[in-house]
């Protein structure tokens, strides 16, 4: 997987893709502090104001919770993830029996916060359905985008 951290930068998606998984991420530096980008990647409710790929998130992002995520890939579905892991300003994973996706924060250059998000969904299961998952990329890299406009916007306004 560190191959395709590595290589998802500036915003630009990458997905590979093996028999039994298929891995999307997407990274970008933004001109913010990590606790502006953590604060929005942890208050569920307000996800939908700034990020457009997401309708609604109805729960407490805590680790053990459960939330209720309904996406713009797939708007009819419901998605019941379990947060799995949380490092405060450092990283996030939330999934499901599917998959998990993983938010990092990495302190960049002259004060910039590298941000990587990154999915692996599959199992033994995987090839049978496989080919009615919808590509990640554009969604993962609106996202990024979402999120970098917001938090540098709030970066400006705290100067």
């Amino acid at each position: 997987m560190a191959s395709i951290m590595t290589q998802a930068q500036n915003g630009k998606a990458i997905t590979e893709k093996t028999t039994f998984s298929r891995t999307t991420s997407v990274s970008t530096t933004m001109k913010a502090d990590p606790a502006i980008i953590w604060k929005l990647l942890t208050n569920a409710s307000d996800f939908p104001r700034w990020n457009t790929t997401v309708i609604s998130i109805d729960g407490k992002i805590a680790t053990g919770e459960k939330i209720k995520l309904k996406s713009t890939l797939a708007p009819k579905r419901t998605f019941k993830l379990k947060i799995k892991d949380i490092e405060p300003q450092k990283s996030l994973t939330w999934g499901d029996g599917q998959g998990n996706r993983v938010y990092s924060l990495k302190m960049g250059d002259n004060g910039n916060t590298v941000f990587n998000m990154t999915e692996k969904i599959g199992g033994f299961m995987f090839p049978l359905y496989a080919k009615h998952i919808p590509s990640f990329d554009q969604s993962f890299e609106q996202f990024a985008a979402d999120l970098k406009k917001e938090a540098e916007s709030i970066e400006a306004i705290k100067k």
